[in-house]
């Protein structure tokens, strides 16, 4: 379990295929102004732009860390297309006790989007997100959203367009990989998990033969990919 708030950037030092997947080693900012690295140990659960991978190996000091990626989370993730020289987002697996700062986040991806534009306003930027069609009954204003990871809030949904929007402020620019995500850049999505349980409670009730009004609501979103 993950919060969506980044603790750093980490640049992609290898990328390699091996059978059954993929082997992708991180090499994890250290540059000034952030809070000191703990040391990444065997097995630990880390947020790759906001896939959940466990920790195969780690050399220089837990600096450089290797993760493997199984072919299912290469197909439905944008870790597929990370190369050597990429930044990534990277967040350590939530412990008992954290301060949760953004939304719960699980690392399990739902779907890859597209950034349809960026529009700097002020001193920040606003993002417009294409999503599948699929994921818009999970996607409401004010609601939280994933973005690689990144936890954030959503401002205007367009479900007949087929997008979402939400800005990004200065620190979050600056801390994490969404500086390098221009129009056309293709994202990490994860929609909130506990929206995700009361629209299944929803849709099972209905299915039970529940309220006509409810089964209408449930209907009336857009249709599948």
């Amino acid at each position: 379990m993950f919060t969506g708030i980044v603790e750093r950037t980490a640049a992609v030092a290898a990328v390699q295929d091996r059978a059954g997947g993929r082997r992708i080693t991180v090499r994890v900012d250290e540059r000034p102004g952030l809070p000191p690295w703990r040391p990444a140990s065997l097995g630990e659960s880390i947020a790759v732009n906001g896939v959940c991978l466990t920790v195969v190996e780690a050399r220089a000091g837990g600096l450089e860390v290797d993760f493997d990626a199984v072919p299912e989370t290469l197909r439905l993730t944008t870790l597929g297309a990370l190369r050597s020289g990429d930044e990534a987002n990277l967040e350590r697996s939530l412990r008992v006790g954290d301060v949760l700062g953004g939304h719960y986040v699980t690392g399990h991806v739902d779907g890859v989007g597209t950034v349809l534009q960026r529009r700097a306003e002020g001193d920040q930027v606003t993002f417009r997100i294409e999503a599948p069609r699929r994921l818009f009954r999970q996607v409401i204003p004010k609601g939280s959203v994933a973005v690689d990871g990144i936890s954030l809030t959503v401002v205007e949904v367009d479900r007949a367009g087929g997008w979402f929007s939400f800005a990004a402020i200065p620190h979050t620019l600056e801390r994490t990989a969404l500086r390098h995500r221009p129009p056309g850049s293709k994202v990490n999505l994860e929609t909130d998990a506990f929206g995700k349980w009361v629209l299944h409670a929803l849709e099972e009730i209905a299915g039970r033969g529940g309220d006509a009004r409810l089964r209408e609501l449930l209907e009336g979103g857009p249709g599948e990919d």
